[in-house]
């Protein structure tokens, strides 16, 4: 009898390992490659500047929208058009935009809330005259100088959506859980991207700094509920054969967020959303992947299948745990032989995103405090089997000084 437990166990573990493989190795293996140099020609190299509109959707955003206008005004031409989507705003975010000489649509809809909804309520107010290429940029973040010019390039080259690279900055005196917060956030947004790109293989769009043909998103599922509404474009328009390109030199930084209900908040939106949508759109993927005979949409499922970093390390904790338990209780090393392989892989990956991207603004020693920060993501995750966030709810806003200079 405890010869047949430990064989069930053994193999229970050593399947465990083997799925495990699939997320970790794809992670290695982007992040091995956001070292390689880039040195091939963009396709956007010599493209004229298209005619652009960018849409910016805006609920509730009165204490910030100025400081993104003003980082996106200097960016347009006279043939270009900036819109701000008042959504169901209750404060004086439309009165503020209209300030900057911008040109404001109000939306009120108590029924239909989300940014879907938003930026669909904008495509239809610049279809009688649309641009060549549609830009969307949230109300709460920076666009750095050239951005807007870059990713619209591409996208009317490529006539393929266009991700720029979008971070999160941290408070002036940033504790360490914060640190270790942001380089999660750098993996995802710029390192695994980046190593995408490398391999000529397409991203996911994280959200904001994002660039559209008008032929692509005129015809897009935009209008829904969808609390990761991006994420679920990128697949949507993967599918369909157009899969989005990843844009480095382009950049948009946001703020993470420093009241602690407004940080959980904002993550507990973002990775229930990401998690939903694994379980759900893999197999969508890997069915349209044999379907119509495509590598790519296998790529992008298995980036999907990627956790969030600090889940991806609780379950190879646990796993490690039962693999080590039954080598010593039963002397059957195997499992526990290839987890702590991929524990190695998981420490590298982190470890050289760290020491090519993020070793200027994150110390090193933030990383004893990767413990905390998983701690404290742990009931996020445990919400998740028992009472998941489906709903989208708006994140509170920190009052920020954005730097004069970007």
């Amino acid at each position: 009898m405890n010869q047949s437990v430990i064989l069930f166990i053994n193999i229970v573990l050593l399947l465990i390992g083997l799925g495990l493989m699939f997320p970790i190795a794809t992670l290695f293996i982007e992040c091995s490659a956001a070292l390689l140099s880039n040195r091939t020609k963009t396709e956007n190299d010599g493209t004229p500047r298209p005619k652009i509109a960018v849409l910016v959707p805006a609920h509730n955003e009165a204490s910030g929208i100025s400081i993104t206008l003003k980082t996106l005004l200097p960016q347009l031409t006279n043939q270009d058009r900036l819109v701000v989507i008042a959504d169901n705003c209750s404060d004086e975010t439309a009165a503020i935009a209209r300030q900057s000489g911008v040109t404001v649509i109000e939306r009120h809809d108590s029924e239909c809330r989300g940014k879907g909804y938003a930026l669909d309520f904008g495509l239809k107010f610049i279809a009688a005259e649309p641009p060549e290429v549609v830009v969307t940029v949230d109300a709460d973040c920076i666009v750095h100088q050239g951005t807007v010019d870059q990713i619209a390039r591409l996208a009317a080259a490529s006539r393929r959506p266009v991700q720029s690279t979008y971070l999160m900055a941290q408070p002036a005196n940033p504790t360490p859980k914060d640190s270790v917060s942001a380089l999660a956030f750098l993996v995802k947004n710029l390192v695994r991207p980046s190593g995408l790109t490398r391999l000529g293989l397409p991203c996911l769009l994280t959200g904001t700094g994002m660039a559209f043909p008008w032929s692509v998103i005129q015809t897009a599922p935009i209008a829904s509920a969808n609390i990761v509404e991006d994420m679920q474009l990128s697949l949507d328009l993967a599918i369909a054969g157009k899969a989005p390109l990843f844009c480095p030199a382009a950049k948009v930084t946001g703020y993470l967020p420093q009241q602690k209900q407004a940080a959980k908040s904002q993550r507990t939106r973002w990775e229930h959303g990401h998690l939903q949508t694994l379980l759900t759109q893999v197999p969508r993927l890997l069915k349209a992947s044999i379907i119509q005979k495509r590598f790519d949409l296998l790529t992008i499922a298995l980036d999907l299948c990627v956790p969030p970093l600090s889940l991806l390390v609780m379950m190879w904790i646990i796993a490690m745990g039962g693999g080590l338990l039954v080598g010593i209780w039963a002397g059957k090393w195997v499992p526990s032989i290839l987890i702590a392989i991929e524990g190695i892989m998981i420490f590298l990956s982190i470890f050289q995103a760290w020491l090519k991207f993020g070793r200027e603004h994150i110390p090193g020693l933030n990383f004893l405090a990767v413990p905390i920060y998983m701690f404290w993501k742990l009931p996020l995750y445990l919400s998740f089997l028992v009472q998941r966030q489906t709903k989208w709810i708006r994140t509170e806003r920190d009052m920020v000084n954005f730097p004069e200079k970007y």
